[in-house]
């Protein structure tokens, strides 16, 4: 299938956090690899590939949809990524039907006009994190009903909770547990070029080695710093109702075109 445009709608994983750009400006992330990879496919029939990424971090289900669907059915990409809800499940009022009913409605707008659409069934986090017991049922639920609904509306689904790699190999999430690492977005990029039919770089697909596992005083050690480093600030972020995102912008918030990889 060609495809001649591509919007990646979401937050954090999508923005590309924490794959630093090579270029050095800001972060790269799996949709951008997507994107390279649809242009090369693009520049060999002679054709032109365009590219928007409005995903901003910390954004929430509601706040996705508000704020970025507009403006992706006023580009009529003819594909879209839509990943969202990760950061409600980790939310106490967390409303997992209120926000499945929405998301079919989101669905149905993009396939209305024209779009195809890739949902994602997300990595399992919970083993870096704390409150699993919370954090896995949630995101079963979330998981199953993207299934659900990318069966009803004939959207490419990415499983990423059944790729072992993703949620054991501590090499494929950044330090802050929460975002992927470069190898990790390279991997979820491999996925989604699958999904779409397409082979992806092998070299994409590696596994880097996990790193050795710590003795238990240096794994409590680490987990004090992590939870100085990255766990405060959350928890202050959410008593004072602010976000990671308020005041970033979406990398790309138009259609542009996209040159190939050149290596």
């Amino acid at each position: 299938m060609a495809w001649h445009s591509f919007v990646a709608v979401g937050d954090s994983f999508t923005e590309g956090m924490n794959d630093h750009d090579p270029s050095g400006n800001g972060f790269r992330g799996w949709a951008d690899l997507v994107a390279e990879r649809l242009a090369a496919e693009a520049a060999a029939r002679g054709e032109e590939f365009h590219y928007a990424n409005l995903a901003i971090r910390g954004r929430l289900f509601n706040a996705v949809v508000d704020e970025q669907l507009s403006p992706t059915l006023a580009m009529r990409p003819d594909l879209v990524s839509f990943a969202a809800g990760g950061n409600d499940a980790l939310r106490p009022n967390f409303d997992g039907p209120a926000l499945v009913a929405r998301f079919e409605e989101v669905l149905t707008q993009l396939r209305s006009a024209g779009a195809d659409v890739i949902l994602f069934r997300f990595a399992d986090l919970s083993r870096r994190l704390p409150g699993r017991r919370i954090i896995v049922p949630r995101a079963s639920y979330l998981n199953d009903a993207a299934a659900e609904v990318a069966a009803r509306q004939g959207a490419f689904l990415v499983d990423l909770w059944s790729d072992e790699e993703l949620s054991l190999n501590t090499a494929m999430w950044s330090e802050d547990r929460l975002h992927l690492s470069t190898a990790g977005h390279h991997r979820v990029a491999g996925h989604v070029l699958t999904a779409l039919g397409l082979i992806p770089d092998p070299t994409w697909m590696d596994v880097p080695p996990a790193p050795r596992p710590l003795s238990w005083p240096m794994a409590r050690a680490a987990d004090a710093r992590w939870t100085v480093r990255y766990l405060a600030p959350w928890v202050k972020r959410r008593v004072q109702g602010r976000s990671s995102g308020d005041l970033v912008t979406a990398k790309r918030p138009e259609l542009a075109p996209v040159l190939p990889p050149t290596d």
